[in-house]
């Protein structure tokens, strides 16, 4: 026990002595003061920049130029850049700090881990013949820098460690990964073709529409989070250059899915294939030759159905944006409007909009009751859809609203019917039915007859 003990004590007092050496040896090099602003590349331009030619801490080496205002790898592969990655280098290199002059004139670079560099990043420019070099080698003993030299320069310097992940970048890091190359904000249609069915969205003004297999209201968000799945990047790169039997091979030569993005008058299509071993799925871009992977829940939402993708609410409207409601059931119609409230020039505050009921007897009404009502219909919710609206009670209907909003210029009318313990909602607008929760609807109807009285 007492052997083990001092055995212990004297492996941590070696420890600390050697870490102590290390420190001071660090210490002991010159340090001249330095300027909090002076940079290590401080020349370069990062906008002249127009070649790259980056080796990882692997050993892996990546050549990229710059032509036609965007980057593009040339080796070891050809292929469009991630242009964010690239700008990263590009931005970065005249931006890192020096924080210390280790070494003026080093005679042993190993002991910097820059006798062979862990990284290298060479640039240029279209005026130079030869790359410049970053040279990254071992952290500091602290972690929080790394040594790093200038090919052009003798002296030994630390910068932050921060910057290794943005210049250890391997060949799939600097290339473009997007499963498809758009502009969000300009696709303005979407086709999707899976598990025999066909679905059709068109853009329509901020919102989606549903135009196939039926005209309908499309779930804004859900049409988005597809959008946002296609944004997403590829996991990999199976082959740059597929084969007949590639396509084959991974279930491309007849998809699984096929998805088509308009945006004005061009064209885009991703293709969609088996599943890879991890769960994720065979891709590939319809005017490219690459095959990638991507996550396996793309492929789950290209195969949803019709109904995933419809609007659940029953109304579009909210309570702050409603300016006319109208109510007809059991032959009897009441009329509410928005009053807008007045400005009081000796109180400038404004007093929240008041509600009258127009008919059939004009009238204030109590401004809690009518929120609840409002309230109550802007909840209503499709459990389910119906293509018929037989046996739904509509052809009888227990309650008509017909609703004004966004100060007048759209309006909507729901009709709702009830069979047994079941209710049925429809859009005047839309094919078919909505089943919608019986006690929602009953509730709506107890604040209809509360701000009524």
């Amino acid at each position: 026990m007492r052997s083990g003990l001092w055995s212990t004590i004297a492996l941590v007092v070696l420890l600390g002595g050697l870490y102590a050496y290390i420190r001071f040896d660090v210490a002991k090099q010159p340090n001249p003061q330095i300027s909090k602003e002076e940079k290590v590349l401080a020349s370069v331009d990062s906008d002249q920049l127009d070649g790259l030619r980056i080796r990882t801490e692997s050993g892996e080496t990546t050549t990229l130029k710059k032509a036609d205002g965007g980057w593009q790898v040339v080796e070891p592969i050809a292929a469009p850049a991630d242009e964010a990655k690239v700008t990263a280098i590009t931005s970065g290199l005249p931006s890192i700090s020096l924080v210390r002059v280790v070494d003026e004139t080093p005679t042993d670079l190993e002991s910097y881990g820059l006798a062979k560099p862990r990284i290298d990043v060479g640039f240029k420019t279209a005026a130079e013949k030869d790359y410049r070099h970053l040279l990254i080698g071992e952290k500091s003993p602290l972690g929080s820098d790394v040594f790093a030299m200038r090919s052009d320069e003798k002296r030994v310097v630390l910068i932050s460690a921060n910057w290794e992940p943005s210049f250890n970048a391997s060949t799939f890091d600097l290339r473009e990964k997007a499963l498809l190359k758009f502009d969000h904000s300009k696709v303005d249609g979407i086709e999707v073709s899976a598990g025999g069915k066909l679905l059709q969205f068109a853009k329509n003004g901020r919102d989606w529409k549903l135009t196939r297999p039926l005209q309908a209201r499309a779930d804004y968000s859900a049409v988005e989070g597809l959008m946002g799945r296609l944004e997403s990047k590829a996991k990999s790169f199976v082959t740059n250059d597929a084969s007949p039997a590639d396509l084959k091979k991974y279930g491309l030569d007849t998809p699984e899915a096929t998805l088509n993005l308009t945006v004005g008058s061009s064209k885009m299509t991703l293709l969609v294939g088996d599943k890879a071993d991890d769960g994720a799925v065979y891709v590939r871009d319809g005017s490219k030759p690459a095959v990638m992977t991507a996550e396996g829940a793309l492929a789950d939402d290209l195969k949803k159905g019709v109904d995933d993708y419809r609007l659940k609410d029953v109304f579009e409207f909210h309570a702050f944006n409603a300016s006319r409601l109208e109510v007809t059931r059991d032959g009897r119609t009441v009329v509410f409007e928005r009053v807008k409230a007045e400005v009081n020039a000796a109180e400038p505050d404004e007093t929240a909009d008041k509600w009258r009921l127009v008919s059939p007897t004009p009238g204030d009404v109590d401004k809690n009751k009518m929120g609840n009502l409002l309230s109550k219909l802007e909840g209503l919710r499709a459990l389910s859809f119906t293509a018929s609206t037989a046996k739904t009670g509509l052809s009888s209907p227990a309650m008509t609203v017909l609703v004004k909003f966004d100060d007048g210029k759209k309006e909507e009318r729901i009709t709702f019917g009830k069979t047994g313990t079941e209710t049925y909602a429809a859009h005047s607008a839309e094919p078919g039915a909505a089943k919608i929760a019986t006690a929602a609807f009953d509730d709506a109807v107890k604040a209809l007859d509360e701000v009524s009285k």
